[in-house]
């Protein structure tokens, strides 16, 4: 069914209406590689519709992407402090994409965003235990800090599982949690005696942050979102 390519840009939570025909008379859309005029009509489910040389995603289409987060940017798609946000990376996914838990600020690495609410809210709940992990760099005596980050610890009056901790190097770990609440390694490491100076998400689940650049993103491969899916228990009915 076609429909004014205003609204479907639009629809796919990219731009205001007003802002899609700014976008059209500027040369920025296409219908099937041509340049689209204001007043035009596309069917998604036939037609390739581009915004920026980005193919808009079709209706119905679920997305799952991996973005390496840089530092100095909020896990937000918008701020009201007007600070970087992780929406200004992904503006080329052609769909409108939220993320998968947060990274904070000072923090950078792996960063899952979907426009799949179920997908979301399986790797996101307490019951699918989507482990993730950290390079850690830190300061402060490390060979005393380790017993208490591998033992049980109680953070914000919640009582963690204990963390899987590697030393890699001097003043380096690699630490895995099983819940990753608010600042959580922050938090855990203040409780050890250590000062955090760098921390970097490497892997969520079965995915691994790998090569990926600063500020780029990729969509999951099938075989990497099916391996996501069943470690977060996606689409399993519970007994």
């Amino acid at each position: 069914m076609k429909e004014r390519l205003q609204k479907l840009i639009s629809a796919a939570g990219l731009a205001s209406r007003r802002q899609a025909e700014r976008m059209i008379e500027e040369g920025r859309v296409c219908v099937n590689g041509a340049v689209a005029a204001l007043g035009q009509s596309a069917d998604p489910d036939c037609d390739v519709i581009t915004l920026d040389g980005q193919v808009l995603a079709r209706r119905g289409e679920a997305r799952c992407i991996m973005l390496n987060k840089p530092r100095g940017y909020v896990t937000t798609l918008s701020d009201e402090k007007g600070r970087p946000t992780v929406a200004e990376l992904v503006g080329g996914v052609g769909t409108r994409v939220y993320p998968i838990g947060r990274l904070d600020l000072n923090s950078d690495g792996l960063l899952l965003l979907t426009n799949d609410g179920a997908l979301a809210d399986a790797v996101m709940h307490p019951r699918g235990e989507v482990r993730k992990t950290y390079r850690t760099e830190v300061g402060g005596d490390v060979e005393a800090a380790l017993p208490i980050l591998r033992g049980a610890m109680e953070i914000d009056g919640y009582r963690i599982r204990p963390a899987e901790v590697k030393v890699l190097g001097d003043g380096v770990l690699e630490i895995t949690i099983h819940e990753g609440r608010n600042r959580q390694i922050r938090k855990m490491c203040a409780a050890a005696g250590l000062k955090v100076r760098r921390l970097t998400r490497i892997a969520e689940g079965p995915l691994r942050l790998g090569d990926l650049r600063p500020g780029a993103w990729r969509d999951l491969t099938d075989e990497e979102l099916n391996a996501l899916k069943d470690c977060a228990g996606y689409g399993h009915k519970e007994s």
